[in-house]
């Protein structure tokens, strides 16, 4: 493992020598639809969800980011506490094009990501008692994140950033998936 890391490095440096000294990151919010057929009860999770996180990308050339990023969105369910939160994040590649202030890229972020399940069918969050009906479930999953988006270069370091992506686990797994929408500001340095 570590002989593989090592020369990964190394093949890496050659691109980081011709880099620009520029990077970017910023923080976004998301939304989006989500739904999955859950196995307990055949529970149907939909909704729309809400998150936040944040990227962090070095410039190679004119028109490849790399870095990483990290999100965490919930699902909230049942109107009772009820939730399935999910948490990813990777390394993450683009391709951008300049065209005056928009800015259009693709890409896509590779990684891992954890979903945190919970459902209670019969109880309610206000009081001590113990729930006679509740489900809480954890796994974890390697990702694969394709997105497309839009920069507006509101100033030289400024742009408003908008993208699409669908988060698409590798493995089959009992998480929601399905569109989100992006937006948030990122700088440039």
């Amino acid at each position: 493992m570590k002989t593989k890391t090592i020369l990964s490095v190394f093949a890496l440096l050659p691109l980081l020598a011709v880099a620009q000294p520029r990077f970017d990151g910023g923080m976004m919010v998301h939304t989006g639809y989500l739904s999955a057929t859950l196995p307990v009860r055949s529970f149907e999770a939909s909704g729309v969800p809400f998150g936040i996180g944040g990227t962090m990308r070095f410039h190679v050339g004119s028109h490849v980011r790399l870095g990483g990023e990290g999100f965490i969105s919930t699902l909230n369910l049942l109107e009772n506490g009820s939730y399935v939160r999910i948490g990813w994040g990777g390394a993450v590649a683009e391709i951008r094009w300049r065209l005056g202030r928009w800015h259009p890229f693709f890409g896509c972020t590779l990684g891992g990501g954890s979903a945190t399940t919970l459902l209670m069918f019969d109880g309610a969050t206000d009081d001590w008692a113990s729930e006679p009906d509740v489900v809480l479930h954890s796994e974890s999953f390697m990702l694969a994140d394709p997105h497309i988006g839009l920069e507006y270069a509101l100033t030289e370091r400024i742009l408003l950033s908008s993208r699409l992506s669908w988060l698409a686990p590798l493995k089959n797994i009992d998480v929601p998936t399905g569109p989100r929408l992006f937006l948030g500001f990122v700088f440039a340095h």
